[in-house]
């Protein structure tokens, strides 16, 4: 049995994903006032809320535009009969992205800026596919290879 997973009561396995969101509920708020309290002793009370404000605002403007471009890649892939695959991971990332974006802290921002970016997504892209292809095919029996 994989380590992130336990039986339910029907002997089926189950994710422990609750866990892991309590903890990020409960590290990420701490951490994010943590950062703001010691930008503010730096700068300042008022320039960090700024600053905030400013990342927010830049934040809006990508989501927007990346959101746009996002959706006419994927409106293009349909109508050109093509499978949307990497449309849909950039339309994914942008969303996640965007939600981090309005989450007000420096940590969540610099995490949405680098799933938004046109020149970050790319990476965040191919990680994302890396974690999604090792969780289909881990205990699954397929066997990586040429097909010929």
């Amino acid at each position: 049995m994989a380590p992130t997973q336990r039986l339910t009561s029907r002997g089926r396995r189950r994710p422990r994903w609750g866990w892991y969101v309590f903890v990020a509920l409960l590290v990420v708020p701490v951490a994010e006032i943590a950062v703001i309290v010691a930008v503010g002793k730096v700068i300042g009370g008022w320039p960090t809320i700024a600053l905030l404000l400013v990342e927010s605002a830049l934040g809006a403007y990508l989501v927007k535009r990346e959101g746009l471009r996002s959706w006419h890649g994927l409106r293009e892939a349909l109508n050109t009969g093509r499978m949307p695959g990497r449309e849909l991971a950039d339309a994914a990332l942008v969303l996640i992205g965007g939600t981090l974006l309005l989450t007000p802290g420096f940590l969540t921002d610099i995490v949405g800026f680098f799933f938004i970016l046109p020149f970050t997504r790319p990476i965040t892209r191919q990680w994302l596919q890396s974690v999604v292809e090792r969780r289909l095919t881990h205990g699954s029996g397929i066997i990586h290879g040429e097909v010929v």
